[in-house]
């Protein structure tokens, strides 16, 4: 998806939802939310993966700091202690370690991820320890671009259709894939209309 895309989309969902049309007329119109794709934005997500993204961004940054490009092999290259000292908890540790020895080894290749459909893409990436459904969703929306992501599992997405939707509790990840639905097959822009 490229900003015109984004924009379409954003015009088609506003003209026929209330809710998302209300979103923009008080915050204005979402900025198109992307990363770049590889090894250094799924290390950022493992690390924001339960803490707040400015936690994880310091700690991605010390890590950059660190190494420099933060590659498969620079990961790799620093200790246990010093990976804890830089912000990862022991798991997620492990989690970063497994990723790069994954793509050394090229048990996983995400040069081929843009070429594969959703589903495999996200088997591809939950085959990793610590890489969930929440991670591989929103690499898939941010990273890989696709219009119809829709990360039941994100807190801040259940909470923001809570608001958005005047609900009396933020839904569950179950009922908020029903709400999604209505937002078929732009659940992207939706997600980044909620988020805003």
């Amino acid at each position: 998806m490229n900003e015109r895309a984004f924009r379409a989309a954003v015009r088609a969902l506003t003209a026929r939802d209330p809710a998302l049309a209300s979103i923009v007329e008080r915050y204005g119109h979402p900025p198109l939310w992307s990363r770049e794709p590889g090894f250094a934005t799924l290390v950022l997500l493992i690390l924001e993966q339960q803490v707040s993204l400015a936690s994880a961004r310091a700690a991605f940054d010390r890590l950059e700091a660190r190494v420099g490009a933060v590659t498969p092999a620079a990961v790799l290259a620093l200790d246990d202690d010093t990976l804890r000292a830089i912000g990862f908890s022991r798991q997620k540790t492990r989690y970063a370690r497994a990723l790069a020895a994954a793509l050394l080894d090229g048990s996983l290749d995400l040069d081929t991820l843009p070429s594969l459909p959703d589903a495999d893409v996200r088997r591809a990436l939950v085959a990793l320890p610590g890489i969930g459904p929440w991670t591989a969703d929103v690499y898939l929306l941010a990273c890989l671009a696709r219009p119809d992501l829709w990360p039941v599992g994100d807190v801040a997405l259940q909470a923001a259709a809570q608001r958005a939707l005047d609900l009396e509790r933020r839904p569950t990840a179950v009922e908020l894939e029903a709400i999604g639905e209505r937002w078929r097959p732009h659940r992207s822009v939706a997600a980044q209309l909620l988020w805003h």
